[in-house]
């Protein structure tokens, strides 16, 4: 695809949903793509920034992963992280939360700011409150549906009707419907997909501000993924989100921006419609075109 001859944005979306042969997933191509044309409408610049992270570069004991990475995330926005196996993407998420503090002989130098504030400065537990994180695989705990949901809750010491936030997070997750009547069953007992959705409710249970996605469809089926893009859809208003991905058809239909990584370098950032149909880098088009990768 060369650079200046892609279709529109909203074509392009459908087009990518469409080729799976499913109208289901091309109607819901065209909702997001009217989100998609509202938000380009608007200039980047009058989008508040969620993160504003500058100079980063992270290393796993003398092994360098990141470098230099500047990259703004606006708030309410689903920002993309694209790029080949090996490239820093999911390396590059989990310093969001600190996540990478958890492996041993790591460190990060350069500033992440979130809302303004330095996220090395504020306590870890707050800062995982405030940034939730939803891993490749889904990682129900050993417990019930609603144990699982109201853990975060009962560790953060929430004392009022647990019931009615436990609904509230797995409607947000669009699952309340499939698990309503057996509440207290255990969550290995749901299918893959559901076991991913229940884990965003857990995470949408302490009412995060942003949320975190490792590659959260890898494993599952188009119809699941199709539910999953949906709720980030709706999740939008009320939540800024950055997602890995290997999709480049899921990038497309579910992210407002997309930030192309090369080798623990950030290639190319720029609003969805823009990047996929006019890249400005070389490398970027190559990747996007299937070239390599």
């Amino acid at each position: 695809m060369p650079a200046g001859s892609g279709p529109p944005a909203a074509e392009y979306m459908i087009m990518a949903s469409a080729s799976q042969g499913n109208d289901v997933f091309a109607a819901q191509a065209a909702r997001q793509a009217r989100g998609h044309e509202r938000s380009v409408a608007a200039p980047e610049k009058e989008a508040s920034v969620r993160f504003d992270i500058s100079d980063l570069n992270f290393y796993y004991g003398s092994k360098q992963a990141v470098f230099g990475l500047n990259l703004k995330i606006p708030k309410n926005k689903v920002t993309a992280l694209i790029g080949p196996s090996g490239c820093g993407k999911s390396t590059f998420l989990r310093t969001l939360n600190r996540m990478n503090e958890t492996i041993r002989n790591t460190r990060v130098a350069g500033k992440i700011l979130l809302d303004g504030q330095s996220i090395l400065d504020m306590d870890v537990v707050k800062l995982r409150r405030r940034v939730g994180m939803v891993f490749q695989r889904p990682n129900p705990f050993p417990k019930s549906i609603y144990d699982n949901v109201a853990y975060g809750l009962r560790v953060n010491g929430y004392s009022g009707r647990l019931g009615d936030l436990v609904e509230h997070s797995l409607k947000r997750a669009a699952l309340w419907e499939e698990v309503k009547d057996s509440l207290h069953k255990s969550a290995f007992a749901l299918s893959g997909g559901q076991q991913q959705r229940l884990c965003i409710a857990r995470a949408l249970a302490v009412d995060p501000e942003v949320l975190l996605l490792d590659e959260p469809c890898s494993a599952l089926d188009p119809v699941t993924t199709a539910k999953i893009e949906e709720l980030m859809f709706q999740l939008k208003d009320s939540c800024t989100m950055a997602i890995v991905t290997h999709n480049m058809q899921q990038a497309a239909r579910a992210s407002d921006f997309t930030a192309f990584m090369l080798d623990g370098k950030l290639i190319e950032h720029n609003e969805t419609s823009k990047l996929f149909t006019t890249p400005q880098d070389p490398r970027t088009e190559a990747y996007i075109t299937g070239r390599f990768g």
